[in-house]
């Protein structure tokens, strides 16, 4: 892997310089070892000619601390009336030209994706060279959902994930992400990575699973209590917060 900084926003009045990290992968065996680092796959920028990975505060289930919260549960059992089942299909066995596919999840993205989601930047996901699986969810033989996912050595990444709205009121978003994480665990993985977790929009997956660490900046961090605090307090987020960090961080390393 190859890693580099490109320059951020500049406050010369507290001499804050800020370079953004990123990575490129140039090989697919270094995928567990990239989402340790605390990177995740960049898809914005439709033109980029290599796999570019950017660095964030990220999300991760820690399989071995995993267990079945009440909210798994509950949403188990009121979606069990409809005997949903998947199947984990290589990408390579899968038809991404699908009109009926992509039009499925055009639909959903329009309706659900905050930065929007065009046939361009998902034809550019879909042909990544990062994607290895997806799982397709069924409810009475009808495709009702799709999670585009990185597999790796015991590395799972739940990227993208698209549902029918229909189904809302059973909470087939969160069963999808619960069925891909439970069979991690099933299959002896080690970590599920859940993308970013910023804002109060993210604590849902805060809330809902167990045996979670985010990552800090610097390391993962199991104290979820503070993650909800980072969260809660992300659009208000000031210099004055990020030198106050920064001051904490320093003082660590002189201990």
């Amino acid at each position: 892997m190859k890693i580099f900084y490109s320059e951020s926003f500049v406050d010369y009045s507290s001499y804050t310089f800020n370079y953004a990290k990123y990575c490129i992968k140039e090989n697919q065996s270094e995928i567990p070892e990239i989402y340790n680092k605390g990177f995740l796959p960049y898809s914005n920028n439709v033109h980029l000619q290599h796999a570019t990975y950017y660095f964030a505060r990220s999300l991760r289930i820690n399989i071995k601390n995993f267990k079945e919260s009440s909210e798994n549960r509950r949403v188990n059992k009121k979606i069990a009336e409809l005997n949903p089942s998947f199947k984990l299909t290589p990408i390579t066995n899968f038809d991404i030209s699908n009109k009926d596919f992509l039009s499925f999840c055009l639909d959903y993205g329009k309706n659900r994706f905050s930065e929007g989601l065009n046939a361009e930047r998902l034809n550019y996901i879909l042909k990544s060279e990062s994607i290895s699986h997806i799982f397709e969810f069924e409810i009475q033989n009808k495709n009702v959902g799709y999670v585009i996912s990185i597999i790796e050595k015991g590395t799972l990444h739940y990227w993208f994930s698209f549902f029918d709205m229909s189904y809302q009121s059973f909470s087939l978003g969160k069963f999808m992400m619960f069925s891909v994480i439970k069979w991690a665990s099933e299959n002896n993985f080690n970590f599920v990575y859940l993308g970013t977790c910023y804002g109060e929009k993210s604590l849902y997956k805060v809330r809902d699973f167990k045996g979670l660490d985010f990552f800090d900046g610097n390391q993962w961090n199991s104290d979820i209590k503070l993650l909800k605090i980072k969260c809660k307090s992300d659009s208000e987020f000031t210099m004055d917060d990020f030198k106050q960090d920064t001051d904490v961080f320093l003082e660590r390393l002189t201990k």
